[in-house]
């Protein structure tokens, strides 16, 4: 019997799928979509399921481990995660032609791995080595691609047409994929969702208690993000993203 090397396939499923609805999304959307979310409807919908997967499983699971989990622990799991997410970040530093962020990206990776007891510790930020994240949406970006309209995938949330072309690359890229013994590497992924889950927690319900319409002010929060991380904080003021013009 053959077990499948690497996960992604069924990883990638809903996301492939919720592409596919793109194409049937359009025969139902709201009366004025945003022009960034012409699939308002979908995305809708998408974002409710999504909220009540995270209402069942993952939001109790990471209170659970915020609440049961010493503090230090927590911290020493995060500085791993992020060790990790700086080597695919020096990948694309390097493919972006950002030589500055890319250096910073290679020494610390170096150092927490080694002086860092694998990444657990974090001793290149008190060397003021900054971090540079960077994911291959951004790089697309950088390389001119636009963003395309907002979309809500499946258990991965808010993205875009682009980023979610650019997903398959991401997971690819980043060293967990790479990690050859199957149930290492589940345990490990299953840690990392839940690592990140817990560090923002709370952040919804300020978000829905701070807004009229939380769908809303997540998405354009989300696009503002997304558009500031790819010019590194500084989008120029004169372009506005339009998606209800002609070419």
């Amino acid at each position: 019997m053959t077990h499948n090397k690497h996960p992604l396939p069924r990883l990638l499923a809903p996301v492939l799928a919720a592409l596919a609805l793109l194409l049937l999304a359009g025969c139902a959307t709201v009366a004025y979509p945003d022009p960034a979310d012409p699939l308002e409807s979908y995305n809708r919908s998408m974002t409710s399921f999504n909220e009540t997967v995270d209402g069942a499983l993952f939001r109790p699971v990471a209170t659970l481990y915020s609440d049961a989990v010493p503090r230090p622990v927590q911290t020493g799991v995060g500085n791993f995660f992020d060790n990790l997410g700086d080597a695919w970040s020096l990948v694309n530093n390097v493919l972006q032609g950002k030589p500055e962020g890319a250096l910073h990206s290679f020494w610390r990776v170096v150092i927490n791995t080694t002086i860092g007891l694998g990444g657990v510790l974090d001793p290149a930020t008190e060397m003021r080595l900054q971090r540079h994240r960077e994911d291959f949406g951004q790089t697309l970006g950088r390389w001119g691609f636009g963003p395309g309209p907002y979309v809500v995938l499946p258990f991965f949330g808010p993205s875009t047409l682009r980023d979610s072309l650019a997903l398959p690359v991401d997971l690819m890229g980043h060293p967990l994929y790479h990690v050859n013994d199957v149930p290492v590497r589940n345990s490990l992924t299953a840690l990392r969702i839940i690592d990140l889950r817990s560090r923002v927690l709370g952040v919804d319900d300020l978000l829905t208690g701070a807004a009229l319409d939380p769908y809303s002010f997540k998405r354009d929060a989300f696009l503002q993000k997304r558009r500031s991380d790819v010019y590194d904080g500084n989008p120029p003021p004169d372009e506005e993203e339009r998606w209800d013009l002609d070419e």
